[in-house]
């Protein structure tokens, strides 16, 4: 097994870091991931914890004694389970492959939190992947986790740029807004509310969702 950890700081505050999780593919740089589904949203009791499924869809080249093992295409697809929590301030996403998972397991938790240090402003990013492989050949198994987190690093360089690049235009859309509060929340309760009023089949008036999005959005405007 090999673990690959990643740290970084985002100089906007949590709250507008969150909201841009949702819009941060596609983008320019991090072309490799082609396609993201939401498959489940809800809420919790509270109203304070956001938790979503997403199915990820990521096309990169792949080295060809690579492909000569899975057989297939360079097309691969994550599972990945996400909750922001409102009370702590935290958005946490866990991730696990689907495809090749019986040659190779990667298993990926990313914490998003207010830093430390200067919480208002700045969003501290925390990134670990535990890349295990499962090849007869003890040699096989170094190069294939070798590979993996080579590639991970490179992918994890051009999701930071491409997520600069994500925040710095929402960042401007809001800074002109004089809803930018109300954008910010409301990006959450939207997510929530297309997903669970096609479920329910009711206006968007009388869904049980629509009690929390007042509570949502005074708690992304508390200090």
């Amino acid at each position: 097994m090999k673990l690959f950890q990643n740290i970084y700081e985002f100089n906007y505050p949590w709250e507008e870091v969150t909201a841009a999780n949702w819009k941060k593919y596609p983008n320019e740089v991090s072309t490799h991931v082609i396609a993201t589904d939401v498959l489940r949203r809800e809420l919790d009791a509270s109203g304070k914890r956001l938790i979503s499924e997403r199915l990820i869809t990521v096309k990169q080249s792949v080295p060809q004694w690579i492909m000569m093992l899975i057989g297939s295409t360079n097309i691969s697809y994550v599972r990945e389970v996400s909750v922001v929590d409102l009370e702590t301030k935290t958005l946490n996403l866990r991730s696990c492959n689907l495809t090749y998972s019986n040659l190779l397991k990667v298993f990926e938790n990313v914490t998003y939190s207010p830093h430390p240090e200067d919480p208002q402003n700045k969003t501290l990013f925390k990134q670990e992947a535990q890349i295990t492989a499962y090849a007869p050949f003890t040699r096989v198994c170094n190069q294939l986790e070798d590979w993996s987190v080579q590639r991970y690093h490179e992918n994890a360089e051009k999701g930071k740029r491409g997520f600069e690049t994500v925040l710095l235009t929402l960042n401007k859309g809001w800074g002109q807004s004089e809803k930018y509060m109300d954008d910010i929340g409301n990006t959450i309760v939207e997510k929530v509310n297309e997903t669970v009023d096609d479920l329910l089949g009711v206006d968007c008036s009388s869904s049980i969702m629509n009690k929390y999005s007042t509570t949502i959005r005074l708690a992304f405007q508390k200090e």
